[in-house]
This record gives structure tokens, sequence and C-alpha cells, in this order.
């Protein structure tokens, strides 16, 4: 299930933050940076998150049937003021025991669609150039529009971001077009 993100959930998502990042870029990023991660400081971020911000962005999160929170995505305005894009897909993650199993498509979705009523017609995503996402957001109809250097923990990477010009395009292929593994999404 996919439903809006509560500050009741801020620990959980903490710590999905967190555990995500040691596996998804375990290889692509110190593991010292990774190590020095915590629940947190992690919660305290998303603690500022849900009290400054929460009217200029959209959080979501995905639960399992034990209703455990395996998941989130947040979004809001693309923060480059690129001139195509208006939205900005921030984060998504999800544990890696709950990965392929269509709850990132539910999360894409359910932040395009509060984008779309929140008055944006297009999104962006950046994601590390390693990171095995990208295929997931080409799968999604993201394409590559441009590319930059950031540094991690001392290690010079560089991201892509994948675009949809057309937001409604992107939601239908995440709601629509979802495989028969994928969990319903509701609000």
């Amino acid at each position: 299930m996919i439903r809006p993100a509560t500050p009741d959930d801020i620990a959980a998502i903490a710590r999905v933050h967190v555990d995500a990042w040691r596996t998804t870029y375990r290889g692509i990023v110190p593991d010292r940076y990774l190590e020095e991660m915590s629940y947190k400081k992690s919660e305290a971020r998303w603690q500022q998150w849900f009290t400054i911000t929460a009217n200029f962005h959209h959080i979501v999160v995905a639960l399992n049937a034990s209703d455990e929170v395996i998941g989130f995505a947040n979004g809001g305005a693309e923060r480059t003021k690129h001139p195509t894009f208006g939205g900005e897909l921030y984060a998504i993650y999800i544990l890696q025991a709950y990965q392929r199993q269509g709850y990132g498509r539910g999360l894409v979705g359910a932040i395009a669609t509060q984008l779309e009523q929140s008055g944006f017609s297009s999104m962006l995503v950046w994601a590390l150039i390693n990171n095995p996402a990208c295929r997931f957001y080409e799968q999604l109809g993201g394409q590559p529009i441009k590319q930059q250097s950031i540094n991690i923990g001392g290690k010079d990477l560089v991201e892509v971001a994948y675009g949809w010009a057309d937001i409604k395009l992107l939601i239908n292929r995440a709601f629509i077009e979802r495989t028969t593994h994928d969990r319903p999404i509701q609000d």
C-alpha cells in the first residue's frame, strides 16, 4: 500500500533512508560515508522536512503486509529552476528485500500524481550514473537530459537527470501499464 506520510513515520523513513543508502550505494560511494550515516542524523533531517517545508513538497510511504514502512518517496518543485521541468522527484528509497515488487512504480506514480495536482506538468529526478535505478527510470519513459558532477564523502561522482516532459505519461506508465506483480496503490 502507498499512502501519504505523516510525522509518525519519521523514524521509519529515517531507517529506510539509511539502510537503502547502505545497500544501494555500496561500491559507488565511499564505505566510510555509508558507515557514518546514522538513524539519528537521518531522523533529524526528516523532522526538518516535515516541519519547515511540509506545505511545499509531498512525501509518501510504501507499507508491507504488516503495515511497516518499507519505502518512501518525496518530491516538489524542481530545485535548480530548470526551464523545462517544473517538478522533481527528490528521493525514492525502498528496502532491498522489497525492491522489484512494484513499490517503486507506486511511489513514483503517487509523487507524480501529487505534483500534477499541484500544477506541475513535467518532472525530473537525479540519480548517480552507476545507480541501478537508472534502468528503472528509463523503463518508466525517463529521458536523460543533463549530467553534473557531485562529491559524496570525498569522491567525485556523476549524476544524471531523467526527465518526463509530460507528467501524465509518467503517471500512465506507473499505474496503467503496471505489471501483474505490482501491488495495488491506495491513498
